[in-house]
């Protein structure tokens, strides 16, 4: 009779314990409900898929420039060594390192005191060379009209008119001792043979040089114009040789050596006339202007060389081309807001877009963000940003 009591006051608590339980389940079942309305940028179907947010570009149509991007080097036209022709000690030094001067502007003089004084010489040896064949060619007139009326003998006629021919040799030979003199007073004077930068010099004035001398007295670089030398890889060159062949120039921009400054804009007309084996490319050789000076020699550049400009192409960006086992691919958002597989043929693609040739059409909408959760059929849903261009009529769930 004493059990009785005792099971009937554990009722009360057995049944509070269902009541947790049950509300615990509730609790599950709700927060499995409603957990993907909390996640951020996807959105509950009605039929209970999940749609992923996703960017979007239409393909359009665009003129495309064809740009290689090559790697060159900034050489002048022209760079002369500045070397003494003549041996003696520098008087006068006329430029300043660092200036701009003009062909025929004298640089430095050396001593020319010397090669005056054996000018002056062979100037006076000359001139009486030419006073004996002057009196030897009378006496030769005189001899030939002698002989003629058998007034003197064949053998004195003969031997003056040798004498006549060995002072003419003598004096062709005084005259060229003279130009060679005059020559080296002129080497004397060193002048600049082209427009140009004068660079450090080597010897000061008092200094004694010598023909040939070792290093030069300066340098003289031409930096207007002046050239980029860059290299097209070998497969590159029939391209680039059609177009040559059609047009006079291609415009070609060098840039600074990282690629995130354009220094100058000119011209390519020529290609080199052989492929060097070792690297597997062709040279070529860009002239630039360079008013301003920006280009600066032996300078290591970035050559972007327009090779053609691609009119009305069908562009998308370059992020939507996926690479697969059938190879390139986009995800293209149908009418119904699910993506299918498109496999494109590409053709140039730059730093921002790829040239569509085959697969597209101008207005499919191609996913650019948000492809790596994405299968043939996933619903999705546009997300506002730049590059997207949802249509307001497809926006909403079917």
């Amino acid at each position: 009779m004493s059990a009785a009591p005792a099971s009937e006051t554990r009722q009360p608590g057995r049944g509070k314990k269902w009541w947790i339980i049950g509300a615990a389940l509730v609790a599950i079942l709700l927060f499995l409900v409603l957990r993907p309305h909390a996640g951020g940028g996807q959105t509950t179907m009605a039929h209970g898929d999940v749609a992923q947010a996703v960017a979007v570009e239409a393909a359009h149509r665009a003129d495309v420039p064809v740009i290689l991007q090559l790697l060159g080097t900034v050489v002048p036209i022209t760079n002369v060594t500045i070397t003494p022709r003549v041996s003696g000690h520098i008087l006068a030094v006329y430029y300043q390192e660092g200036q701009h001067v003009h062909r025929g502007d004298e640089l430095e003089l050396i001593d020319p005191r010397p090669y005056e004084a054996t000018l002056h010489q062979y100037m006076g040896t000359l001139a009486a060379d030419r006073a004996q064949l002057a009196k030897a060619r009378v006496d030769n007139a005189r001899y030939q009209k002698l002989i003629k009326q058998n007034s003197t003998s064949a053998m004195l006629a003969q031997d003056q008119a040798f004498t006549v021919q060995q002072l003419e040799g003598q004096v062709a030979f005084d005259e060229a001792n003279v130009r060679n003199a005059a020559l080296n007073v002129l080497y004397c004077h060193i002048v600049a043979p082209v427009d140009g930068r004068v660079g450090i010099r080597a010897l000061d004035a008092g200094n004694y040089v010598t023909v040939g001398q070792s290093g030069g007295l300066t340098t003289l670089t031409q930096m207007q114009p002046i050239s980029v030398i860059f290299t097209l890889p070998q497969n590159s060159l029939p391209d680039v040789q059609d177009q040559l062949n059609s047009h006079p120039s291609l415009t070609v921009e060098a840039w600074s050596s990282d690629n995130t400054r354009r220094l100058a804009t000119g011209t390519v007309n020529a290609l080199d006339s052989q492929i060097d084996t070792a690297t597997g490319t062709v040279r070529l050789r860009g002239i630039f202007p360079n008013e301003t000076e920006r280009l600066f020699p032996n300078e290591f550049v970035n050559a972007h060389l327009l090779v053609q400009t691609l009119k009305d192409a069908l562009v998308v960006p370059g992020n939507a081309i996926q690479t697969g086992p059938d190879g390139a691919f986009v995800y293209a958002v149908q009418q119904d807001m699910t993506v299918a597989i498109r496999l494109v043929k590409t053709g140039y693609n730059d730093d921002h877009h790829t040239v569509i040739l085959s697969g597209l059409q101008e207005g499919d909408q191609v996913v650019t963000d948000g492809v790596n959760h994405l299968r043939p059929g996933s619903r999705v849903t546009i997300a506002a940003g730049p590059g997207s261009s949802p249509n307001p009529a497809t926006t909403q769930p079917h």
